[in-house]
């Protein structure tokens, strides 16, 4: 391999038909965000390029569910996942969108110069047809059992479960998403990318690029075995309306297969980025290209992008593809289809000012060689244990003693106090010695968790000593010693808020602010010659991180087991009616005397009802209004705002028991002040036997969605 001169680092391209999880960001885009950032903070020459996908049956199928084109899907998405990405700290320097002209004008003419050079072959083939639909389906728009697994939820190109790529005739039992019923198959005219042709070459390419540069071992096994299988033909072209169309004469009808498209998308984006310089990170051999995605793109981006690559003759092919493996949920599998998830756009909502807690979970746990799991209790024990109770105090400890004996002034320490101190301090100095070296090496071996580890490792350092020291004690006989003990310590957070800026880019910012680090401090501090200096002047601290009391856990796994319970709900209708009794219903015993109901209103007309704008909203906050035993004070996420609602619901419901809960909104009452507040709207609740009972859908609804 030639002398590296740039990076072009890339991250799988979302899919714009549904929000972003927690699964996506620590499969493919918090890693790559920690690598590239690091590069930068070195002085390396990269870009980060990423975008919605925005075409394939995904799209598509959503679509119809939502009752609205596909392009208003995308553009839904693509708005919410942008926006949460630039929240969360992800730091591309484009995300652009398969749907602009610029990626189609591009995508027609790599296809163009594949075909143009004879890499297609052209085939009539039989295919999956909805007769009932009257179209052809693709791949995403079939289901049915894995031949691999058993999986009875496999699509047509691939099994989410066990990672296999498949044809859609390969599925045992294929059923339509569009009817539900089994396909019929049918003629139909394809371009397809013989594999098997560049099959010595793909095996040639990935053993000699993992030599350079080793892979992770499950990507590497996954390679082979697939390779070792005999690779076949495969459609690049689809039967559908909706995507880039193919740019041949009798083509009518027919897009380019999304993964085609999508890893185009790469090259697009660069295109958007830089014009007039693409080709510099495209088509040149000192060019470092790395994927970063999830294990169930593995393929797509180690054989078929590459051989595309290939063929066209001139590309950067990619040197590594460090794909992580999946992260479950409370020991479940992360699922879109069942809303079972940890949705970011709403985490932000819920936890807002604590992006960096979210990110240093997700890192810690990231499932960079096995799958990994995501709980709320582990959540919250590492951010009030580690984050809070490490990091947070070492630097808030620190700064508040620097105000409180010196006025955030460091003086003037005397040789002989720096002298008596060494011994305690010599453990702190030889973690800073040794955690650019580990940082450096884990980073560049996509090991993220342990480079975190290695930098929490010498703030635990770094507290060990304040403890050990007791400068609250030292302060009254020796002062100039004290000096010398926050020295150590403001010298020790300066090179943390510096390492830290991969991993939690948010406090690292605050922390350079607090000390009012220069750019020529970090880069003292990269190359390993900073040293506070006395005189330096530091400011007045702020937390940089709360404890998560239970109360906010509990609401949040609520939130899981409501969806859970309304997934199986709508799965079995019967069961909900057949089934057991839910707790908060209580029928009606033999003995018991028939409930006496309130009489029915007088009627009003349609216009009335059609004045009240209901919605739904979900409480985010909730406390107790001082002197009213009745009154809550809640904070409601309306998605398109948050506002300030009082209820009296305090004599039914504890404040932590409705945090998270969805409610239904009256959201155009006029406003009034109650005890003082504020309050704009009511929540309407169903009374029972003189119990309040909310009212909220089945199935979590989007924040601000209209009740007709």
């Amino acid at each position: 391999m030639s002398t590296i001169k740039r990076y072009l680092v890339t991250s799988a391209l979302p899919y714009a038909n549904g929000p972003l999880h927690i699964g996506h960001l620590t499969g493919a885009y918090i890693p790559a965000d920690i690598y590239v950032r690091y590069l930068r903070l070195c002085g390396q020459d990269v870009q980060f390029v990423c975008g919605s996908d925005e075409h394939g049956a995904a799209i598509t199928i959503r679509a119809k569910q939502e009752g609205i084109t596909p392009r208003q899907i995308i553009d839904k998405y693509h708005e919410i996942n942008q926006q949460a990405f630039k929240q969360i700290g992800i730091s591309f320097d484009v995300y652009h969108r398969t749907s602009d002209a610029l990626h189609h004008k591009t995508s027609q003419e790599v296809f163009k110069q594949l075909f143009d050079r004879g890499v297609f072959t052209e085939k009539e083939t039989e295919q999956y047809y909805d007769e009932e639909f009257k179209q052809f389906l693709a791949d995403r728009y079939i289901t049915g059992t894995c031949p691999r697994c058993g999986n009875e939820n496999a699509y047509g190109d691939q099994c989410e479960k066990c990672g296999s790529s498949l044809s859609p005739t390969d599925l045992i039992n294929p059923k339509s998403t569009l009817s539900g019923q089994p396909p019929v198959l049918k003629p139909t005219r394809h371009w397809y990318l013989p594999m098997n042709r560049y099959e010595a070459w793909v095996k040639n390419w990935i053993e000699d690029t993992q030599n350079l540069e080793p892979w992770k071992k499950h990507v590497l096994g996954q390679c082979r075995s697939w390779v070792e299988q005999g690779l076949q033909e495969r459609a690049m072209t689809r039967d559908l309306d909706w995507g880039v169309p193919v740019p041949l004469p009798g083509a009518e009808g027919k897009v380019l297969y999304v993964w085609l498209d999508a890893p185009i998308g790469y090259i697009s984006a660069t295109k958007a980025l830089l014009p007039d310089s693409w080709k510099t990170y495209w088509q040149d051999e000192q060019t470092k290209l790395v994927h970063f995605i999830g294990k169930d793109n593995i393929v797509f981006h180690c054989i078929i992008f590459p051989i595309i690559l290939h063929a066209l003759g001139n590309y950067t092919l990619p040197v590594n593809i460090p794909a992580n493996q999946f992260m479950n949920l409370e020991g479940d599998k992360m699922s879109t289809s069942r809303n079972y998830a940890v949705w970011l756009h709403e985490y932000l909502a819920h936890f807002p000012g604590k992006e960096d807690v979210l990110r240093y979970v997700l890192t810690v746990n990231m499932p960079e060689q096995k799958d990994s799991d995501f709980s709320w209790a582990d959540f919250q024990a590492r951010n009030n244990n580690e984050l809070v109770a490490i990091l947070g105090n070492l630097v808030n400890r620190a700064l508040v003693l620097m105000h409180k004996y010196f006025n955030g002034k460091l003086p003037n320490i005397p040789p002989a106090a720096r002298q008596a101190i060494q011994p305690q301090a010599q453990e702190v100095f030889a973690a800073l010695q040794t955690m650019p070296k580990q940082v450096h090496a884990y980073i560049h071996n996509y090991e993220f968790r342990n480079a975190l580890n290695a930098v929490m490792d010498v703030a635990r350092a770094g507290n060990k000593f304040l403890t050990d020291t007791e400068p609250w004690k030292l302060y009254k006989q020796k002062p100039d010693e004290t000096a010398a003990v926050l020295g150590v310590c403001l010298e020790l957070i300066a090179w943390l808020g510096v390492y830290l800026e991969p991993f939690l880019p948010f406090t690292a910012a605050k922390i350079a602010a607090f000390l009012n680090l220069s750019q020529q401090d970090k880069a003292a501090v990269l190359q390993g010659t900073y040293a506070i200096a006395e005189g330096t002047t530091v400011n007045q601290p702020e937390l940089l991180f709360e404890k998560i009391d239970d109360a906010a856990i509990a609401a949040q796994v609520q939130r899981l087991a409501e969806a859970k319970a309304a997934y199986e709900a709508a799965k079995n209708p019967d069961a909900a009616t057949t089934g057991a009794t839910p707790a908060n219903t209580a029928l009606p015993q033999p003995d018991e005397t028939p409930a006496e109901y309130a009489p029915v209103k007088e009627l009003i007309q349609y216009d009335d009802f059609a004045r009240l704008d209901l919605r739904i909203a979900t409480v985010l906050a909730a406390q107790k209004v001082p002197k009213a035993d009745k009154l809550l004070e809640l904070t409601l996420d309306l998605g398109f705002e948050q506002r300030t609602v009082v209820s009296g619901i305090a004599m039914h419901y504890q404040p932590e028991e409705v945090v998270g809960r969805q409610v239904l909104l009256l959201a155009n009452l006029a406003p009034r002040k109650l005890r003082g507040i504020d309050s704009h709207g009511m929540i309407l609740m169903a009374d029972s036997h003189g119990k309040l009972i909310f009212i909220a859908p089945n199935a979590t609804a989007t924040n601000g969605s209209v009740v007709s």
